[in-house]
């Protein structure tokens, strides 16, 4: 079989064990060689013309749970300027965190509430990862403003009323975090 003929049985991206099985070792070997493999990871590759966000492949990858957060988040829903220089990832509090190559900035969040306004976007190649809402995302701004800065949360607020966003919604959602509730409210009550 030529290489061509090879690739044609991976997905785009794929881990060790899912080419031994499809391929096999020595054809896996043989197209790392070529070019025509490259590794994203221990254990972890792409074809060699495939551009999708690397970063997020093998994050999803190594972490089931891992979902986007915070600054990251609030930038993939155009709520804030920045361009975040690493990646805000969240996992439920007593999970491992695995060493990965990207800039990560991990957040244990509380395993109660992980799960609430965690949404699942396609990266590409058949996977997939978490995303939080915006909703979630600015509550999250606001209940961790000690650390990340209480602008970047008005910001993200502003924007996402300007938007169309209702603040019922996001009353509603912030009532499982009790502590940035009263918060929330009171900036509310000033924009509106």
């Amino acid at each position: 079989m030529n290489a061509d003929a090879l690739l044609a049985e991976l997905p785009a991206t794929f881990r060790y064990t899912e080419a031994i099985k499809t391929i096999g070792e020595r054809q896996l070997r043989n197209l790392i060689a070529a070019g025509k493999v490259v590794a994203l990871a221990r254990g972890l590759y792409r074809k060699h013309d495939w551009n999708g966000d690397e970063d997020l492949i093998e994050i999803a990858a190594k972490t089931k749970t891992a979902t986007i957060c915070l600054r990251s988040a609030l930038a993939r829903h155009d709520l804030i300027d920045d361009i975040p220089d690493v990646i805000d990832i969240a996992i439920p509090r007593n999970t491992w965190k695995p060493t990965l190559r990207p800039p990560i900035r991990w957040h244990h969040f509380d395993t109660d509430t992980f799960s609430l306004g965690r949404d699942s976007i396609n990266i590409g190649a058949g996977r997939s990862i978490g995303l939080y809402s915006a909703e979630r995302s600015i509550i999250d701004a606001y209940r961790l403003r000690h650390r990340e800065g209480e602008d970047m949360a008005n910001t993200a607020l502003k924007r996402w009323l300007k938007s169309g966003g209702q603040p019922t919604t996001l009353i509603k959602l912030a009532q499982a975090f009790p502590r940035t509730l009263t918060a929330l409210k009171t900036t509310l009550e000033i924009l509106l």
